[in-house]
């Protein structure tokens, strides 16, 4: 696919470390297609771009030696950072997380800046995770975009304002203000 009018890293190159290759290709950017049949009448399709940031996969880590720091530093034209074993395997859920957005049964909820957030999702022991996956919807290049810009686990979520994928789509394409949580 050609994504040359995106303005952030379409294809991630991958992470050596020990020896051990880890493949960021998961990341790498793609369309989503989101059917929206709440209108049974006339069902929408949404086709989204969608990019992911650096953040998806490494974390910034106080108290480690130079020689770690050099070992784990993945860097990207905007920024380095060391790349987290934890993240990098959550990752792996990304584009699978993504496509669900459309779903019914996908918690999407205020992040805060006027971004949204999946979370609970099952890690690779089958444990349910609140995972939070702060993710953007803009357009570019008049085609719809979706960035998420970074995900990790988080222990406590606190109160969540749950919104829906499809009220965000729809004021995205009617120029209308995105849904904001309500006070």
């Amino acid at each position: 696919m050609n994504f040359k009018t995106v303005k952030e890293v379409t294809c991630w190159k991958n992470f050596t470390l020990d020896g051990k290759k880890y493949d960021l290709s998961h990341l790498n950017a793609h369309r989503v297609e989101y059917l929206d049949e709440r209108d049974k009448t006339r069902p929408a399709i949404y086709r989204f771009i969608v990019t992911y940031g650096l953040h998806c996969f490494t974390k910034d880590v106080e108290d480690i030696s130079e020689e770690q720091e050099r070992l784990l530093t993945y860097s990207a034209p905007r920024e380095s950072r060391p790349f987290n074993l934890e993240r990098y395997e959550l990752s792996k859920n990304l584009p699978a997380i993504i496509k669900s957005l459309g779903n019914k049964e996908t918690l999407i909820c205020h992040a805060g800046y006027g971004k949204y957030a999946v979370v609970k999702v099952l890690n690779s022991r089958g444990c349910e995770v609140n995972y939070f996956v702060p993710f953007a919807v803009f357009r570019e290049s008049k085609r719809l975009r979706l960035h998420v810009q970074s995900a990790y686990p988080k222990e406590e979520l606190g109160k969540v304002k749950k919104v829906g994928f499809f009220a965000i789509t729809k004021n995205l394409l009617q120029n209308k203000k995105l849904p904001r949580p309500q006070k």
